[in-house]
Protein backbone atom coordinates (compact mmCIF):
# COMPACT_ATOMS: atom_id res chain seq x y z
CA UNK A 1 0.00 0.00 0.00
CA UNK A 2 2.92 2.35 1.28
CA UNK A 3 4.61 2.00 -2.35
CA UNK A 4 1.33 2.22 -4.19
CA UNK A 5 0.71 6.04 -2.45
CA UNK A 6 4.28 6.92 -3.49
CA UNK A 7 3.63 6.17 -6.77
CA UNK A 8 0.18 8.19 -7.03
CA UNK A 9 2.46 11.17 -5.65
CA UNK A 10 5.18 10.87 -8.16
CA UNK A 11 2.91 10.32 -11.09
CA UNK A 12 1.10 13.34 -9.68
CA UNK A 13 4.13 15.75 -9.61
CA UNK A 14 5.66 15.31 -12.71
CA UNK A 15 2.03 15.77 -14.27
CA UNK A 16 1.90 19.13 -12.26
CA UNK A 17 5.70 20.21 -12.66
CA UNK A 18 5.30 21.63 -16.36
CA UNK A 19 2.18 23.58 -15.60
CA UNK A 20 4.48 25.17 -12.94
CA UNK A 21 7.49 25.91 -14.77
CA UNK A 22 5.65 29.26 -16.33
CA UNK A 23 4.88 30.35 -12.84
CA UNK A 24 8.27 29.35 -11.40
CA UNK A 25 9.60 31.88 -13.96
CA UNK A 26 7.47 34.57 -13.04
CA UNK A 27 7.50 34.22 -9.00
CA UNK A 28 11.31 34.54 -9.57
CA UNK A 29 10.79 38.05 -10.80
CA UNK A 30 8.13 38.90 -8.53
CA UNK A 31 9.13 37.02 -5.47
CA UNK A 32 12.80 38.70 -5.50
CA UNK A 33 11.47 42.08 -6.28
CA UNK A 34 9.44 41.68 -3.24
CA UNK A 35 12.32 40.16 -1.08
CA UNK A 36 14.81 43.40 -2.04
CA UNK A 37 11.58 45.40 -1.50
CA UNK A 38 11.92 44.38 2.39
CA UNK A 39 15.30 44.41 2.41
CA UNK A 40 15.78 47.66 1.62
CA UNK A 41 13.50 49.02 4.20
CA UNK A 42 15.05 47.31 6.61
CA UNK A 43 13.86 44.00 7.26
CA UNK A 44 15.70 41.19 7.97
CA UNK A 45 15.72 37.83 5.35
CA UNK A 46 13.77 36.17 7.90
CA UNK A 47 10.09 38.72 7.29
CA UNK A 48 9.82 37.80 3.70
CA UNK A 49 10.90 33.92 4.21
CA UNK A 50 8.03 33.61 6.81
CA UNK A 51 5.28 35.81 5.13
CA UNK A 52 5.67 33.89 2.32
CA UNK A 53 5.04 30.86 3.84
CA UNK A 54 2.40 31.90 6.51
CA UNK A 55 0.90 34.97 4.48
CA UNK A 56 1.34 33.27 0.67
CA UNK A 57 -0.64 36.54 -1.01
CA UNK A 58 1.67 38.72 -3.08
CA UNK A 59 -0.11 41.42 -3.26
CA UNK A 60 -1.28 41.41 0.09
CA UNK A 61 2.40 40.86 1.36
CA UNK A 62 4.00 44.06 -0.60
CA UNK A 63 1.22 45.27 1.38
CA UNK A 64 2.21 44.13 4.54
CA UNK A 65 5.18 45.83 4.41
CA UNK A 66 3.69 49.14 4.76
CA UNK A 67 1.88 47.90 7.42
CA UNK A 68 4.70 47.22 9.24
CA UNK A 69 5.81 50.39 8.83
CA UNK A 70 3.23 52.61 10.66
CA UNK A 71 3.74 54.15 13.29
CA UNK A 72 0.98 52.48 15.32
CA UNK A 73 -0.57 49.27 14.36
CA UNK A 74 -4.37 49.21 13.56
CA UNK A 75 -5.68 45.74 13.54
CA UNK A 76 -8.99 46.58 11.74
CA UNK A 77 -7.56 48.60 9.37
CA UNK A 78 -5.36 45.54 8.60
CA UNK A 79 -8.11 43.39 8.52
CA UNK A 80 -9.94 45.12 5.98
CA UNK A 81 -7.36 45.85 3.70
CA UNK A 82 -6.63 42.14 3.93
CA UNK A 83 -9.93 41.53 2.78
CA UNK A 84 -10.03 43.49 -0.04
CA UNK A 85 -7.51 42.66 -1.14
CA UNK A 86 -7.96 39.41 -1.30
CA UNK A 87 -11.74 39.62 -1.80
CA UNK A 88 -11.47 37.65 -4.85
CA UNK A 89 -10.33 34.26 -3.33
CA UNK A 90 -14.21 34.34 -2.40
CA UNK A 91 -14.94 33.64 -5.57
CA UNK A 92 -12.22 31.42 -6.34
CA UNK A 93 -12.94 29.22 -2.87
CA UNK A 94 -16.72 28.87 -4.12
CA UNK A 95 -16.13 27.38 -8.11
CA UNK A 96 -13.34 25.33 -6.60
CA UNK A 97 -16.00 23.49 -4.03
CA UNK A 98 -16.48 20.18 -5.87
CA UNK A 99 -13.47 19.95 -7.07
CA UNK A 100 -11.77 19.66 -3.41
CA UNK A 101 -14.37 17.07 -2.64
CA UNK A 102 -13.16 13.87 -1.44
CA UNK A 103 -9.38 15.22 -1.29
CA UNK A 104 -9.41 14.08 2.21
CA UNK A 105 -6.24 15.89 4.74
CA UNK A 106 -4.71 17.97 1.25
CA UNK A 107 -8.37 20.04 1.46
CA UNK A 108 -6.70 22.38 4.30
CA UNK A 109 -3.44 22.88 2.28
CA UNK A 110 -5.78 23.38 -1.10
CA UNK A 111 -7.47 25.84 0.59
CA UNK A 112 -4.75 27.79 1.99
CA UNK A 113 -2.57 27.60 -0.85
CA UNK A 114 -5.11 28.56 -4.15
CA UNK A 115 -3.14 31.49 -5.29
CA UNK A 116 -4.47 32.92 -8.54
CA UNK A 117 -2.02 31.03 -10.28
CA UNK A 118 -2.65 27.74 -8.67
CA UNK A 119 -6.40 28.22 -9.17
CA UNK A 120 -6.15 29.03 -12.72
CA UNK A 121 -4.05 25.43 -13.01
CA UNK A 122 -6.53 23.83 -10.91
CA UNK A 123 -9.79 25.07 -12.29
CA UNK A 124 -8.63 24.63 -15.84
CA UNK A 125 -6.24 21.66 -15.73
CA UNK A 126 -8.04 17.96 -16.05
CA UNK A 127 -5.20 15.89 -15.10
CA UNK A 128 -4.72 12.49 -17.16
CA UNK A 129 -6.97 9.29 -16.02
CA UNK A 130 -3.81 7.32 -14.01
CA UNK A 131 -2.86 10.82 -11.65
CA UNK A 132 -4.96 11.17 -8.74
CA UNK A 133 -6.71 14.97 -8.67
CA UNK A 134 -5.75 15.35 -4.82
CA UNK A 135 -2.42 14.82 -5.16
CA UNK A 136 -2.22 16.68 -8.49
CA UNK A 137 -3.72 19.92 -7.44
CA UNK A 138 -2.04 19.76 -3.82
CA UNK A 139 1.51 19.37 -5.91
CA UNK A 140 0.25 22.57 -8.33
CA UNK A 141 0.07 24.45 -4.52
CA UNK A 142 2.66 22.61 -3.21
CA UNK A 143 5.18 23.98 -6.23
CA UNK A 144 4.15 27.60 -6.77
CA UNK A 145 4.72 28.16 -3.20
CA UNK A 146 8.03 26.85 -3.42
CA UNK A 147 9.17 28.66 -5.65
CA UNK A 148 7.85 32.38 -4.09
CA UNK A 149 9.33 31.28 -1.25
CA UNK A 150 12.79 30.87 -2.85
CA UNK A 151 12.86 33.88 -4.58
CA UNK A 152 11.36 36.24 -1.77
CA UNK A 153 13.98 34.73 0.75
CA UNK A 154 16.80 35.15 -2.36
CA UNK A 155 15.70 38.23 -3.25
CA UNK A 156 16.41 39.86 0.25
CA UNK A 157 19.80 37.76 0.85
CA UNK A 158 20.87 39.49 -2.11
CA UNK A 159 19.61 42.59 -0.95
CA UNK A 160 22.49 42.02 1.91
CA UNK A 161 25.01 42.19 -1.03
CA UNK A 162 23.82 44.02 -3.94
CA UNK A 163 22.39 47.34 -2.76
CA UNK A 164 20.44 49.86 -5.70
CA UNK A 165 17.60 52.32 -5.50
CA UNK A 166 14.76 50.42 -5.42
CA UNK A 167 12.13 53.39 -5.44
CA UNK A 168 9.83 52.43 -7.65
CA UNK A 169 9.85 48.69 -7.30
CA UNK A 170 6.42 48.49 -5.53
CA UNK A 171 4.89 49.13 -8.37
CA UNK A 172 5.88 45.56 -9.64
CA UNK A 173 2.20 44.24 -8.42
CA UNK A 174 0.72 47.18 -9.72
CA UNK A 175 1.99 46.66 -13.18
CA UNK A 176 0.64 42.85 -12.58
CA UNK A 177 -2.41 43.62 -11.70
CA UNK A 178 -2.80 45.92 -14.82
CA UNK A 179 -1.55 42.77 -17.02
CA UNK A 180 -4.12 40.58 -15.73
CA UNK A 181 -6.85 43.54 -16.04
CA UNK A 182 -6.12 43.93 -19.79
CA UNK A 183 -5.77 40.31 -20.25
CA UNK A 184 -9.46 39.72 -18.66
CA UNK A 185 -10.49 42.92 -20.75
CA UNK A 186 -9.33 40.99 -24.14
CA UNK A 187 -10.53 37.40 -23.44
CA UNK A 188 -13.89 38.68 -22.33
CA UNK A 189 -17.07 40.06 -24.68
CA UNK A 190 -18.91 41.91 -21.54
CA UNK A 191 -16.60 44.66 -20.55
CA UNK A 192 -19.58 46.21 -18.02
CA UNK A 193 -18.02 44.46 -14.70
CA UNK A 194 -14.68 46.06 -15.75
CA UNK A 195 -15.82 49.65 -16.16
CA UNK A 196 -18.34 49.80 -13.49
CA UNK A 197 -15.01 49.07 -11.34
CA UNK A 198 -13.17 51.48 -13.09
CA UNK A 199 -15.86 54.26 -12.82
CA UNK A 200 -16.69 53.29 -8.77
CA UNK A 201 -13.06 53.58 -8.00
CA UNK A 202 -12.39 56.67 -9.80
CA UNK A 203 -15.63 58.23 -8.45
CA UNK A 204 -14.19 57.11 -4.68
CA UNK A 205 -10.85 58.10 -5.49
CA UNK A 206 -12.08 61.70 -6.01
CA UNK A 207 -14.26 61.77 -3.20
CA UNK A 208 -12.48 59.98 -0.37
CA UNK A 209 -8.55 60.25 -1.64
CA UNK A 210 -6.05 58.31 -2.73
CA UNK A 211 -5.02 56.89 1.02
CA UNK A 212 -9.00 55.73 1.77
CA UNK A 213 -10.60 54.93 -0.96
CA UNK A 214 -10.75 51.17 -0.79
CA UNK A 215 -13.01 50.45 1.00
CA UNK A 216 -15.49 53.20 -0.28
CA UNK A 217 -14.79 51.78 -3.70
CA UNK A 218 -15.60 47.87 -2.91
CA UNK A 219 -18.60 48.63 -1.10
CA UNK A 220 -20.01 51.18 -4.10
CA UNK A 221 -19.08 48.02 -6.75
CA UNK A 222 -21.43 45.95 -4.80
CA UNK A 223 -24.30 47.90 -4.48
CA UNK A 224 -23.78 48.52 -8.55
CA UNK A 225 -23.63 45.05 -9.54
CA UNK A 226 -26.47 43.97 -7.00
CA UNK A 227 -28.91 46.98 -8.19
CA UNK A 228 -27.60 45.74 -11.60
CA UNK A 229 -28.88 41.99 -10.79
CA UNK A 230 -31.83 42.97 -9.84
CA UNK A 231 -32.83 44.97 -12.22
CA UNK A 232 -31.90 42.70 -15.16
CA UNK A 233 -34.13 40.11 -13.36
CA UNK A 234 -37.17 43.12 -13.60
CA UNK A 235 -37.94 41.94 -17.40
CA UNK A 236 -38.06 37.95 -16.85
CA UNK A 237 -40.38 38.57 -13.97
CA UNK A 238 -42.64 41.10 -16.04
CA UNK A 239 -42.66 38.59 -18.84
CA UNK A 240 -43.95 35.80 -16.70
Amino acid sequence: KGKEENTLKIKALRAALPYTLPICVAFLFLGMSYGFLMRSQGFSFLYPMLMSLFIFAGSMEFVTANLLLLPTFQPLHAFLLALMVNARHLFYGLSMLDKYKNTGWKKFYLIFGMCDESFTVNCTVTPPDDVDRGWFMFFVNLLNQIYWVFAATAGALLGYVIHFDTTGIEFVMTALFVVMFLNQWEESKDHLPALVGLICSAICLLIFGSSNFIVPSMIFIIVAFTAERRFSKKPEVAAK
